[in-house]
């Protein structure tokens, strides 16, 4: 029973993350370097910090805020989703462009996966 709904998770999780940027992203990154385990292990170790560095802030922000006003926060925060959600992402040829030489494999991916990450819409989702 518990493999079952691990794997209709994962089907389900994998089925809305088509299109995501980072996955276009680590495609693009293994065509482009064709070396899984540094690109693999610079996925993780951007996630692990993109998610440490959210969960920080986030328990710092409930620290210095009141629950009513982190409420009426949050409230706002949906509906300015709601609207820019709206927008189209647009895709510049001269946004960010990561050095391999300079940073090696590995180094580019935690930076480009970082920051991709970090651009994510629906980053700003509270977690409860």
């Amino acid at each position: 029973m518990s493999l079952e709904a691990f794997l209709v998770s994962t089907g389900i999780v994998a089925l809305a993350e088509i299109g995501d940027k980072t996955q276009l992203l680590s495609l693009v990154l293994a065509a482009k370097f064709r070396r899984p385990v540094p690109i693999i292990l610079g996925i993780l170790v951007a996630t692990l910090l993109n998610h440490a560095l959210a969960g920080a802030v986030g328990a710092w922000v409930t620290t210095v805020l009141g629950a009513e006003a982190l409420r009426w926060i949050l409230g706002l925060s949906f509906l300015a989703m709601a609207v820019w959600i709206m927008i189209p992402d647009k895709l510049d040829d001269d946004e960010v462009k990561v050095d391999a030489t300079h940073y090696g494999i590995f180094g580019a991916t935690v930076v480009a996966f970082f920051l991709a990450e970090m651009g994510t819409k629906r980053r700003l989702r509270p977690w409860r």
